[in-house]
């Protein structure tokens, strides 16, 4: 797999997530645990999850 990490994260590190494609899935993990789990969605519920995230208000 080839991960990739936003172009807007910083080299600080903060809250981020890579993505490596897989066809019609899509797995994440957190960039600062690579050796960690890993998430494995379908690329609608990706994007559902994305386009929710970016209506909510910051908490």
């Amino acid at each position: 797999m080839t991960w990739r990490k936003s172009s807007r994260s910083g080299s600080s590190g903060g809250d981020c997530v890579e993505l490596a494609s897989l066809g019609s899935q899509v797995a994440v993990r957190d960039s600062k645990d690579p050796d960690g789990p890993v998430l494995v969605v379908s690329r609608g519920v990706l994007r559902d999850a994305v386009r929710l995230a970016a209506e909510r208000p910051e908490a």
